[in-house]
């Protein structure tokens, strides 16, 4: 069910990358809803092609553009906006959703793991927001979202490469919504805690296990709410920054955690 109007986001198209991911397909499902254009992006065709076909099932009027690309790939980036462009128009909303967790604790992270890390979560992210972005400044309005974490905004055990990407991002979203602004072009974060996708269910296992106790008792114990936030409540979180309703919400770090941070 749908908290927005139908129409609350008719005329925008927006790009979502790291769409055949659990956050990012949410954004993209609600995005639809909500009227947008919508192109979706990622590295698994097949997943790319499942949720297409997902979303196309339940709104067959939808303006759904999908590209395969990896982000880190110039010749990739070039083609998913060429592509998109040409299939939706302008792009005028952007998430940035794409990323991946990993590393290690701090003796034993290798160069390469710290180099992955920070080109699939900052370095790409950045890049793609970079040529987007050149565009709404022609249009002088624009709206983007980069999902960080709340490893973004303090470390915890074992995540030095993952919490400094998303450090990295949350510093770049502040920068760039003082330049951004002055366009007509909004930009923001979100900083989910656990959310309940396949790394997010990683994650809390690896906790559980280093810490003796059940997923259970950890969720319990360190989530006020007692839970882990779905998918689709990032989603309306995202989907609220890019509105209208927002127009006023500029360069902050939106946390979701449940009450992560209370304790």
């Amino acid at each position: 069910m749908s908290i927005f109007s139908s129409d609350a986001l008719k005329g925008e198209h927006a790009l979502v990358s790291g769409a055949t991911g659990g956050i990012g397909a949410a954004t993209a499902k609600v995005l639809v809803e909500m009227g947008a254009a919508v192109t979706i992006t990622g590295r698994n065709k097949e997943k790319l092609q499942k949720l297409a076909d997902e979303i196309q099932h339940k709104h067959p009027e939808a303006k759904l553009c999908k590209q395969t690309a990896d982000l880190r790939v110039d010749a990739d980036r070039e083609k998913l906006l060429k592509t998109a462009e040409q299939t939706c128009g302008s792009i005028t909303l952007l998430v940035n959703s794409a990323g991946a967790a990993g590393g290690n604790t701090v003796d034993k992270l290798t160069r390469e793991d710290m180099e992955k890390i920070m080109d699939l979560n900052y370095t790409s992210t950045v890049l793609l927001t970079q040529q987007v972005y050149q565009k709404m400044v022609q249009l002088k309005r624009g709206a983007i979202v980069n999902v960080s974490s709340l490893s973004g905004l303090r470390g915890t055990y074992g995540n030095t490469a993952y919490a400094a990407s998303k450090f990295a991002l949350i510093g770049f979203t502040h920068a760039m919504a003082v330049e951004a602004i002055a366009h007509g072009i909004r930009v923001n974060a979100v900083c989910p805690g656990w959310v309940d996708t396949k790394m997010g269910q990683q994650s809390v296992q690896r906790k559980a296990e280093r810490s003796g106790s059940s997923v259970e008792a950890l969720l319990e114990a360190s989530i006020p709410s007692g839970r882990m936030s779905e998918p689709e409540e990032i989603a309306n979180t995202i989907a609220f920054l890019l509105t209208d309703a927002a127009r006023n919400i500029i360069g902050e770090s939106v946390k979701i955690s449940g009450g992560t941070v209370l304790r």
